[in-house]
């Protein structure tokens, strides 16, 4: 079982790729985040040609937006408001093998690391706070994945000395998310197969004319599992390579292989 979450930035924008890598990779899930688009107009035709029958939305006009695509029978579970304003930014399903799925768009939290000067800096803080809230009474069998928005340690971003206090990367937000990881002991697959100090990024900012140039790449994107989820996963890998197709997102998708 092939399970992917890839920050889409758009899926009618990048359809195009999101058909490539569907063709290529051939995952059994799909987790998209930001997909910029109400439910009714996603393209869920072109998911269908490609054998992907099961599409749960839960979008969102012109910004955030998740949806979860299989080739295999899913059924929703939760969509959960960890935003606490309605925003789009989380659904839930379940698999046959009743594993859950947790598809989260954590918020980015502007560009001050202030939460009294920048409201959505402690919008996000306060979300992070939620989810381990959840976490803590979980009990069910669960993968947790998507764009959480922050990278926790200095090798997962392209310096730690120059993103201490980029929001992203601050300590408060590292805390945070250490506070979440250690609620479940959970899993954090991507370092579980290519542990630390090991170079392992995600995203690459728009701003830079060639990405490859400088690599100033963070690891924003992640997939998590409950202990007894993670005993059976196969293999963790990052498409760098998606990052350089056309009409790129600045995410790539990242999959877990599990042996079911």
């Amino acid at each position: 079982m092939k399970i992917v979450s890839w920050n889409i930035n758009s899926v009618r924008f990048r359809l195009e790729i999101v058909e490539q890598f569907l063709r290529e990779a051939q995952p059994d899930v799909l987790c998209l985040q930001e997909t910029k688009v109400i439910d009714a107009d996603f393209p869920v035709a072109a998911f269908r040609a490609l054998g992907y029958d099961h599409v749960l939305l839960h979008g969102q006009r012109m910004h955030h937006g998740v949806a979860i695509v299989a080739r295999v029978p899913v059924v929703e579970d939760d969509r959960l408001d960890w935003q606490a304003n309605r925003e789009a930014r989380h659904l839930g399903v379940r698999l046959p093998n009743g594993v859950r799925i947790e598809n989260v768009y954590v918020p980015a939290g502007g560009d001050v690391p202030d939460r009294d000067v920048n409201p959505k800096f402690g919008q996000k803080l306060d979300f992070v706070e939620r989810m381990t809230r959840w976490s803590e009474s979980l009990a069910a069998p669960t993968i947790l994945t998507g764009d959480f928005n922050i990278a926790p340690l200095p090798s997962d971003v392209w310096s730690h000395k120059a993103l201490l206090k980029v929001v992203s990367h601050t300590p408060v937000e590292v805390e945070a998310l250490d506070r979440l990881k250690a609620s479940n002991d959970w899993v954090d697959l991507g370092r579980h197969f290519h542990p630390a100090p090991a170079r392992l990024h995600t995203w690459w900012s728009y701003r830079s004319p060639d990405w490859t140039k400088n690599d100033r790449g963070r690891r924003l994107d992640h997939m998590w599992a409950t202990g007894d989820v993670a005993k059976t996963a196969a293999s963790h890998t990052v498409f760098e390579t998606c990052r350089s197709w056309l009409k790129p997102s600045d995410h790539v998708p990242i999959m877990t292989e599990f042996d079911w």
